[in-house]
Formats: C-alpha cells, sequence, structure tokens
C-alpha cells in the first residue's frame, strides 16, 4: 500500500458482527440501526483488529482490514510505544455485547500461563484452530464490562461463609462432608477443594446433585434459586447450573462497570454491555456449554480467595470525558458525553482510539484543520497514532477505546 495522509485523520470502520446463539435479536439491531427478522441472534459487534474477524478501514475509497493496514504501517496506526510493546499487534478487542441467553462459565490465563500454556500445546503440534487448545495466542486476557442496559452476571467466588449457607439449601445431604470440610477451612484453599468436589463428580452423582439442587430452586423464592432453575432449563445436566450457590450474582446497572483479571471466573447471564479486552482468544471453560472443558488447566488458573465485585462508575477526567479505571496496561475505556456547549480534545499524544457512537451524532476534526469525519448512532472509526490531536463535537454519546499512555 502506498503511504499516504491517511495516517493523518480520523478514518471509517466498518465492523463485523458475531452471531452467536446466545445473543439478542434486537438489541445489536437496534444500536446499529438495522431492521431485525426476530429470530437471528447478534451477540457481539467486534472493533479491532482480531485476524479472526478485523474491522474493515476505509481508505482511499478502498476496504482495508485493520489488521493487515497494522502489519504494514505498524508505528503510524499504533505510535512506536504501542508498536514496540505489543509486537506490532493493536493490544485491545473492543465490543459491543448483547446477551439474551447465558455465556458459558470461564476464565482467562494471565501472562506467564498463557505464554507456557501457547509453547507447550505449539510443542505439542496442537493445530491453533483444534477445538481441544486451550492456548491460541501467548496473551493474557483482562477485561472490562460496562452496562448500557441492567447486565446480569456471575462474577468471582464468594465469601466461604456464604457458599456453605447457599449450599445447605440448594444441595443433597451427600455433599454434607466437603462443605463441613470448607466450613473448617474458610479460605481460598477450602474453596478450591470444595469446587474441585464439584467439578470433578462422576457423573451419577452430578446428576443427583443437580436433580436436588433444582428440587430445592423450584421452592426457593430467591435469585439463587430462580438462577439454578434458568440455567437448567438452557443446560440441563451440565454442573454449572450449580454456579449461583458459589459466584457472586449481581446486576451491573447501566453506566458502571466491573473488571475480571485473568483467573476469575465469570459468566455472563444477560444484557447489553460495552466491553473491552486485551486482545486474545485464551478461554477456559467451566460449564453452561458443549465447548470443550479442560478441568485441571481450569483450576490451575483460577483465582480462588473470594471477590467482592462491586460495579464503579467512571472517574470525571475533564468537562466531556469520564474514564473507567483499571490496571490492565492494554486498554483503557472513556465514555465521552457531547452537547452543543461541550466538546472533546484530545491529548496530542496516543496510540489507536476507536471511538464509537452509541447514540446521536458527531463530527470528528483533526486538531486545527477542516478534514472531518461524521459519525451517527452505531457508527464507528479509528483515530491512527500518527493523527495527533483531534476534537470531537455534536450531541450524544461517543465510547472511546485506546491504550494507556
Amino acid at each position: 500500500m502506498d503511504k499516504t495522509d491517511f495516517f493523518t485523520r480520523p478514518l471509517l470502520l466498518e465492523n463485523p458482527v458475531q452471531k452467536y446463539g446466545w445473543g439478542s435479536t434486537t438489541a445489536i439491531q437496534k444500536i446499529l440501526g438495522a431492521e431485525p427478522d426476530g429470530r437471528t441472534p447478534w451477540a457481539e459487534l467486534w472493533m479491532g483488529a482480531h485476524p479472526k474477524a478485523p474491522s474493515m478501514v476505509h481508505v482511499n475509497d478502498q476496504k482495508v482490514p485493520l489488521n493487515e493496514l497494522i502489519r504494514e504501517h505498524p508505528r503510524a496506526v499504533l505510535g512506536a510505544d504501542t508498536a514496540a510493546a505489543y509486537n506490532n499487534t493493536l493490544p485491545y478487542l473492543f465490543k459491543v455485547l448483547a446477551a439474551k441467553q447465558p455465556l458459558s462459565i470461564q476464565a482467562h490465563p494471565g501472562a506467564r500461563q498463557a505464554e507456557e500454556g501457547f509453547k507447550r500445546e505449539n510443542e505439542q503440534q496442537i493445530p491453533i484452530d483444534a477445538p481441544h487448545r486451550n492456548y491460541r495466542d501467548p496473551w493474557p486476557k483482562p477485561e472490562l464490562i460496562c452496562a448500557i442496559e441492567p447486565f446480569g452476571a456471575l462474577i468471582g467466588f464468594r465469601s466461604p461463609e456464604m457458599i456453605c449457607s447457599l449450599g445447605r439449601r440448594f444441595f443433597p445431604k451427600s455433599l454434607d462432608r466437603p462443605l463441613q470440610a470448607l466450613e473448617t477451612m474458610p479460605d481460598a484453599s477450602g474453596i478450591r477443594a470444595f469446587f474441585h468436589e464439584l467439578m470433578t463428580m462422576e457423573q451419577i452423582h452430578r446428576a443427583e446433585v443437580i436433580h436436588e439442587a433444582l428440587a430445592n430452586a423450584r421452592i426457593s423464592d430467591t435469585p439463587e434459586g430462580y438462577w439454578i432453575d434458568r440455567l437448567h432449563q438452557s443446560y440441563p445436566g451440565d454442573t454449572g447450573v450449580l454456579a449461583p450457590v458459589c459466584l457472586n450474582l449481581l446486576e451491573i446497572p447501566p453506566g458502571r462497570a466491573v473488571f475480571l483479571a485473568p483467573g476469575i471466573l465469570h459468566a455472563y447471564l444477560y444484557g447489553t454491555g460495552m466491553e473491552i479486552m486485551a486482545n486474545s482468544d485464551n478461554v477456559l471453560r467451566g460449564g453452561l456449554t458443549a465447548k470443550h472443558m479442560d478441568v485441571a488447566e481450569l483450576l490451575n488458573t483460577l483465582e480462588f480467595a473470594p471477590s467482592f465485585p462491586d460495579p464503579a462508575p467512571p472517574e470525571k477526567i475533564n468537562s466531556a470525558e469520564q474514564r473507567f479505571s483499571t490496571p490492565a496496561d492494554e486498554f483503557v475505556l472513556s465514555v465521552i458525553g457531547l452537547d452543543p456547549d461541550t466538546r472533546y480534545c484530545s491529548p496530542n499524544e496516543h496510540s489507536s482510539d476507536i471511538l464509537f457512537c452509541l447514540d446521536g451524532q458527531a463530527a470528528l476534526r483533526k486538531n486545527k484543520t477542516d478534514t472531518r469525519l461524521e459519525l451517527g448512532q452505531g457508527r464507528a472509526a479509528i483515530v491512527p497514532a500518527a493523527a495527533g490531536a483531534y476534537e470531537i463535537s455534536g450531541h450524544g454519546k461517543i465510547w472511546k477505546a485506546g491504550v494507556p499512555q
């Protein structure tokens, strides 16, 4: 591709939709202004350079995959620091996620485990796209989910005391022994031992436990009882049906977000949100799925210390921008509110910023020039690092994904 000045201005993106079975038949369609057919689930809108489904960049009347554009011009698109730190790749993947059905229970590895697991499976000559492969790249996968409508999730292990209390309410007496063991060892190692017991039950025992848990759930006027029953309807006989006893059940209010570090077991249940994650495809599953599960590797991945997820609002950066605070090196997520009296002015230096208009109408302008790009609802753009400072004006709400600087 010839070098031109196209890196010095905002560029329009076209973004692929992933149509997984758990997706909503209306939510993403409504955001994009598409007519829903009432049957086809649209689960995720991807904005980024993941090789599985990269965004297409409008460049000089052509459409170029973003990963190819970055591969050919990494410093111009990413900036020198990000290109060097992430091997000339965009380190994040930005999504709109819309769940009508629960997703699988899963966790993601940390940096060391991802690197070692990827190397090990390469040495074992397991094909990258093999269904039983755990590590498809050498990267960790922290993520952040921000609700744009009420968003239900199971995130992180409950306290030992709460697991025992709920376990005695829903589980049969055949689990009294592991529950007593957890009561005498109410810490991360106790939770690990109890979870190992659940995940390695023989099929006959698992069926008995699920049968009694379901019977107790159907006479229990509790959120946990509702979700045991609800999960069983979608995944009968799956160990993940028992997850509401072990994992924190929460509803994230619109405008608030939860950060999930590597090793945190979780499952999204319903709702629509903006999600940003490290650009990795490493997933270790623990239930609610027909896909490959490697229980031993999952147990080596998980953080068993009790967690207390608290959906957090963004922090005000200036009159236009609010930013969600996370410890992630790969990404940062902001929401920009626009009105006739408020415009957003970016820093002079940034990596690749991806901007998504959730509602309203915005104009992107390279700072101190007349170069403009209009964004209506559902449209997205990328501002390369080489573009420098830019402004956004208009009305509505813009979500901005970027790399911490």
